[in-house]
């Protein structure tokens, strides 16, 4: 077996709106064997948005500790990925899972990684997988120099990253709901 490689997750946060993309796209080593994965999912009563890059079985047991903390921790986005990330740099098994994680609600947008990180964006834009850097270059520009929406932008960067990156394809899985007013 080759190595798995896949996937270009973006969340922009504009004008209101929180809006999360992901590709459809798997590759095992040089060939794809999957076009329409969801690699972008709700959580916690449709509050959270979650998206993922990495082993997908790996993932789903993120989601599933995500979706636990949420509970323990009422719904705060922002204590709960503080825990995880505790939780994913300290325990034996979820140290070797190798995936990535943005999670973003009405108030934050969250990247969280194995390393222990849990990173807040400066600018509402937030990107990871093989494609990630491309999307969010796109994503940045687009807020910058359009009138575009959240979710216009978020699905022009994907285009973006998946006319460059291999590992990203069109197909789109698109998720997005108000943001908390600015204070």
């Amino acid at each position: 077996m080759g190595l798995i490689r896949s996937t270009t997750i973006l969340a922009v946060r504009h004008k209101g709106e929180v809006v999360m993309a992901g590709d459809g796209q798997v590759s095992l080593g040089q060939t794809v064997i999957k076009h329409n994965a969801r690699k972008v999912r709700r959580l916690h009563h449709d509050r959270v948005i979650t998206g993922f890059a990495g082993s997908t079985a790996d993932a789903f047991t993120l989601f599933d500790r995500l979706e636990h903390k949420l509970e323990q921790f009422n719904g705060n986005l922002l204590r709960s990925a503080v825990e995880l990330a505790k939780d994913w740099r300290t325990d034996k098994m979820l140290r070797r899972l190798e995936a990535m994680m943005i999670a973003v609600d009405s108030k934050y947008s969250l990247l969280l990684s194995g390393s222990g990180d849990v990173i807040e964006s400066d600018d509402g834009i937030l990107a990871i997988g093989s494609g990630g850097s491309y999307a969010q270059a796109a994503a940045a520009a687009l807020v910058a120099h359009s009138e575009l929406d959240a979710e216009n932008i978020a699905r022009e960067a994907m285009k973006i990253a998946a006319a460059i990156c291999i590992y990203t394809n069109p197909n789109l899985v698109v998720e997005k709901m108000q943001a908390a007013p600015q204070v």
